[in-house]
């Protein structure tokens, strides 16, 4: 997963292990949705809240709603900070990263049992959801970070809007290019495949977690991290074959 590129012609069990990651992320995303009525995988939607929150003199929510976004931008920062690094294997760079996004979402979990957060199913409000939407937003952060390391800057996994732009641009790409048999006509396909396995596994993630945070509510989150574990597992493992082999 963290050893590949689009470019490399990736093998099936790559590509499984990337559309993970966005299920993981859909998951993720949804479980906030419905633990605080806050989406958590973008932080798009937090500069809006704060103006509302301003015009309705709600000062502690304002200001907590600018200040969660740098908790996904802190992700990404700590996630470039391990993989950038050249004193490691690239798998070996990736394990650590995926170990932390599962030690946040754990810690989301354990906080919610223990009733640290506010009631699962409550609008978000900062004096007691705070700490839960930086620890989410915060590991979306570092998997987005990770993964769009990894791939060269041609995949990410916790939002659309970007991917479904460059799904309607790549769609058309192709298909001029298999007009006229371009020799890249492959890699354009792989690109748009890649878009719309992401895309359905984004879906994927939220429907199924929708089931799973109504039943498990905050211990819904022991799924994802779970996953997060089993990628981290996974690129561990390459690192050693690729290393063996080489």
């Amino acid at each position: 997963m963290f050893e590949h590129r689009l470019t490399d012609s990736p093998s099936r069990k790559t590509w499984f292990e990337w559309f993970l990651l966005a299920f993981l992320a859909g998951n993720v995303n949804v479980g906030g949705w419905m633990a605080c009525h806050r989406f958590v995988s973008h932080v798009t939607g937090f500069a809006t809240l704060a103006g509302v929150a301003a015009e309705e003199s709600r000062w502690l929510e304002m200001l907590g709603a600018l200040a969660i976004p740098f908790f996904f931008l802190g992700g990404v920062v700590l996630a470039a900070l391990l993989t950038e690094s050249e004193r490691y294997a690239r798998g070996y760079r990736y394990a650590p990263v995926m170990l932390l996004v599962a030690a946040l979402l754990l810690l989301v979990a354990w906080g919610g049992h223990v009733g640290y957060f506010g009631t699962f199913g409550w609008e978000a409000r900062m004096e007691h959801d705070f700490i839960l939407l930086a620890a989410l937003c915060g590991a979306c952060g570092l998997q987005n970070a990770a993964i769009t390391s990894a791939s060269g800057a041609t995949v990410r996994t916790t939002h659309l809007t970007g991917i479904t732009t460059d799904l309607g641009l790549g769609i058309v790409r192709w298909w001029r290019k298999h007009r006229r048999h371009a020799d890249d006509e492959a890699a354009e396909a792989r690109g748009t495949f890649l878009r719309v396995g992401t895309i359905l596994s984004f879906t994927a993630g939220g429907f199924v977690g929708a089931f799973v945070y109504a039943e498990w509510e905050y211990a819904g989150f022991l799924l994802p991290s779970m996953l997060a574990i089993y990628s981290a597992t996974s690129a561990t493992v390459e690192s050693r074959a690729a290393k063996e082999r080489g």
